[in-house]
């Protein structure tokens, strides 16, 4: 099963394209309001036991990168391959509680849809803002709202540490990001496909940090290219649990 998970304040509307191209595809529509990575990787994890899913090729978009790596973590043997798009590994730098605290205050001191207007913008190529695809994805964010963006801002900050899961990643693995992206760019997945035995790095000419979106052609070439390869599995690549006091 090919299985996208979306990223911060998004939802199954930011993969329509893939969905469309991947009609045997599912996308995880939100994680409710989990508001750690361990807990949305189990919202993951339950949905696919519910439906039946099986092994998962897994497409982690941005914090959906995170959630991918903390579902491989809990249940390698479930991951037959493994996409890390737009995302990041590297732990709590200094200044960032206090730069997503800001933008959480924009949401609770001028409304939510002002916190939208800061964020979103540049997320995206400047090319590719005034579009209707800029429109629907507004759109998508604004219905998120401000208690599940308080959520998934908390997952953030209380992140568990990942750089190390990179090495123990023994599937197929895809890792893409946009030329443009200003907010995880090419730079940070090169490191990130460095430390991954089995991993393909494509970086799509002309997006920023919405990729899905904003190039799904090239995207889904990607993907083709990924769910092509031949899936391996190593199960002995189980990691602890983590405990309530990691989270």
């Amino acid at each position: 099963m090919l299985l996208f998970l979306p990223g911060l304040i998004c939802d199954a509307r930011i993969f329509a394209p893939q969905l469309a191209a991947f009609p045997e595809s599912r996308a995880i529509d939100g994680y409710g309001f989990a508001d750690s990575l361990p807990d949305m990787a189990r919202v993951v994890l339950e949905r696919a036991d519910r439906e039946g899913w099986g092994e998962l090729d897994l497409f982690g978009h941005s914090m959906g990168g995170r959630v991918a790596l903390e579902v491989y973590r809990a249940a390698p043997e479930r991951v037959r391959r493994l996409a890390l798009a737009s995302t990041g590994v590297h732990s709590i730098g200094e200044g960032e509680p206090a730069k997503r605290r800001a933008l959480q205050a924009v949401g609770h001191e001028r409304g939510f849809e002002a916190l939208v207007d800061t964020w979103l913008p540049p997320m995206v190529a400047d090319r590719n803002r005034a579009t209707p695809v800029y429109d629907e994805m507004r759109r998508m964010c604004l219905d998120a709202g401000q208690a599940m963006f308080d959520a998934q801002i908390n997952a953030q900050l209380i992140r568990p540490e990942q750089a190390s899961v990179l090495p123990r990643i023994a599937v197929p693995t895809l890792v893409i990001t946009g030329e443009l992206d200003t907010w995880s760019g090419p730079a940070q997945h090169e490191a990130i496909a460095d430390r991954i035995a089995d991993s393909k790095l494509v970086i799509v000419e002309g997006a920023g940090h919405m990729l899905p979106r904003e190039a799904p052609d090239a995207v889904n070439q990607a993907i083709a290219d990924w769910l092509a390869r031949p899936a391996t599995h190593n199960a002995d690549t189980r990691q602890p649990a983590l405990g309530e006091a990691q989270k």
